[in-house]
């Protein structure tokens, strides 16, 4: 996805966060960073994300957690002589205003690189735009595997398409399979009902859950498309019911998928199975019958890895309203990315910020290689993640529960 997770606001910050400004590459008034005698060149961090509408939730705290990676490493001096600022824009999971935001982010010459965005097919309108400009970009949410691979990976055919682009997430082939294995092997469920949005998201990673279930030995009973602004599934839960379906895998996002699940359960108690665009607290909120719905994600969860306990602690001492959701940690990984680019840059320029700063910041993305709040972080040559882990969860007592965490390579 997104494609995680897991809600335009005004981009004002909560009490002792930074102003955001639309500022970028070199800072011409030399902004001062407190200390006398001393002045500091501004780069700027775009963020794009749903910061309204239904999937803001996920949005917001990719939009925060972008924001407290630029604090820390401003707090930390991380790279001398230079100031992070974060521009966050709100693309409310269209990817018409994606494509909008990507033109914004161009404009201005002191944005270096772009955190985002949650939709794979907002990540669809705003890839090449960002690469003619040679703008790097990275998606903490995007799963869909022909943003890095080519529309042509399932035949092997894998080819980079832009190389601008990467992603802290996992793809749909991996994520796709693991729930299949999980459902099959853990769950023990041999017969599914597929659904799907008919999104490039949704419909990607049901594709690859069905390759990977039908192979197992798993049996697709029936199958069928919604529209994602839907929220009466009657007639679909209908078709369910009489297929004799043991589970729902849905494709999709959460505002969908919640009433999708209540609806299921008023007629068929089985459980609806989803991807990370399931895996929010709201999908609980908006769903009474939640209890033993499963959703997989990427990564382990963040509570459970040692590496995350400075992020968690530094998020809430920040105060941000919002949770990090599904997204945080692979938002602070992903900025953080962007940083260390911007710091081998400078280091390679004589502790300046180079003319070229955007092809230089690029040129680094490759060497990038840090411990990150997920885990190692760093790039394969398509640009993917070289991190697969992912985890399954289930609603239990109102909240999601992990179940399986493993590196899962398809």
């Amino acid at each position: 996805m997104r494609h995680r997770s897991l809600l335009i606001l005004t981009t004002v910050l909560t009490t002792g966060a930074l102003t955001l400004t639309a500022c970028g590459s070199r800072d011409d008034d030399n902004k001062s960073d407190g200390n006398s005698g001393s002045s500091n060149t501004t780069v700027v961090i775009g963020v794009d994300a749903p910061l309204t509408g239904d999937l803001s939730a996920l949005g917001l705290g990719i939009k925060n957690s972008a924001d407290l990676a630029a604090k820390t490493a401003n707090k930390n001096k991380t790279v001398p002589g230079i100031t992070f600022e974060v521009q966050p824009l709100d693309d409310q999971a269209q990817p018409s205003v994606g494509q909008q935001n990507a033109t914004k982010f161009i404009d201005n010459k002191k944005v270096l690189g772009v955190v985002g965005p949650l939709n794979s097919g907002v990540a669809q309108s705003m890839q090449k735009p960002l690469n003619d400009a040679g703008l790097t970009q990275v998606s903490p949410a995007n799963t869909g595997t022909e943003l890095t691979q080519g529309d042509n990976w399932k035949t092997g055919d894998k080819k980079r398409p832009f190389k601008t682009y990467f992603r802290t997430a996992t793809t749909d082939q991996i994520q796709g399979a693991f729930a299949a294995k999980y459902l099959y092997n853990n769950a023990k469920i041999k017969q599914v009902y597929l659904i799907d949005d008919q999104k490039p998201y949704g419909a990607g990673l049901a594709a690859s859950f069905k390759a990977t279930f039908t192979g197992l030995g798993g049996k697709i009973v029936g199958s069928d498309h919604v529209n994602p602004d839907d929220r009466d599934f009657n007639a679909v839960v209908t078709k369910v019911k009489k297929s004799g379906a043991k589970a729902v895998y849905y494709g999709g996002e959460y505002p969908a998928g919640a009433p999708l699940s209540q609806q299921l359960k008023d007629s068929v108690k089985i459980p609806l199975m989803g991807g990370d665009g399931m895996y929010s607290a709201d999908f609980i909120k908006l769903n009474k019958k939640a209890q033993g719905d499963i959703a997989t994600s990427v990564g382990k969860p963040v509570e459970e890895l040692d590496s995350a306990k400075k992020f968690i602690a530094d998020y809430k001492t920040a105060g941000y309203k919002d949770a990090y959701e599904a997204y945080g940690g692979g938002t602070y990984d992903a900025t953080w990315a962007i940083i260390e680019a911007v710091k081998l840059a400078v280091a390679d320029n004589d502790g300046k910020l180079p003319d070229d700063a955007r092809a230089k910041v690029l040129d680094a993305m490759s060497k990038v290689k840090f411990d990150g709040v997920t885990g190692p972080v760093s790039f394969d040559q398509y640009g993917d993640t070289t991190n697969t882990m992912m985890t399954a969860y289930q609603v239990d007592g109102g909240k999601w529960v992990s179940k399986l965490s493993e590196a899962y390579k398809p």
